[in-house]
């Protein structure tokens, strides 16, 4: 695995269902007003699947188990610098998101379906593709 990445991203799934947010609308960050997946920067020395993790914690509430993860994908070059990202997927337990405390970062979450996510035009481009991925791979 390449040490050298800017961030990640994870689809937390649990029976069709899918974990969002909408990002704040401030002109400062990226992709502001749109529905996000959890994720983002890459922190220190930690690896893809910890900034997954801690990502998900931080925003949430909720501790993802690494075993809960079915899917992992680097897309080369398409983060910060040019450095790769990192797509996860988890499927997660019934009542996970129970346990959502929703942190400071985002105007809102909610869970929708994964085709709602899908055809939504306010969702980030890009994590959309990611899923879909992940769907062509597990149909």
């Amino acid at each position: 695995m390449p040490t050298l990445f800017s961030g990640a991203k994870i689809a937390v799934l649990c029976d069709g269902r899918l974990l969002t947010y909408l990002r704040d609308d401030l002109p400062t960050i990226p992709w502001p007003g749109l529905w996000d997946l959890p994720g983002g920067g890459r922190e220190d020395a930690e690896t893809p699947l910890q900034c997954a993790l801690r990502e998900t914690r931080e925003e949430f509430g909720v501790s993802l188990d690494p075993a809960w993860i079915v899917w992992e994908r680097a897309y080369a070059g398409q983060g910060m610098n040019g450095l790769d990202t990192w797509f996860y997927v988890a499927e997660v337990p019934v009542g996970t998101f129970d346990q959502v405390v929703f942190g400071d970062e985002g105007q809102r979450w909610m869970v929708s379906s994964v085709e709602a996510f899908l055809a939504m035009p306010d969702a980030i481009p890009h994590l959309q593709q990611r899923l879909r991925d992940f769907l062509s791979a597990h149909p």
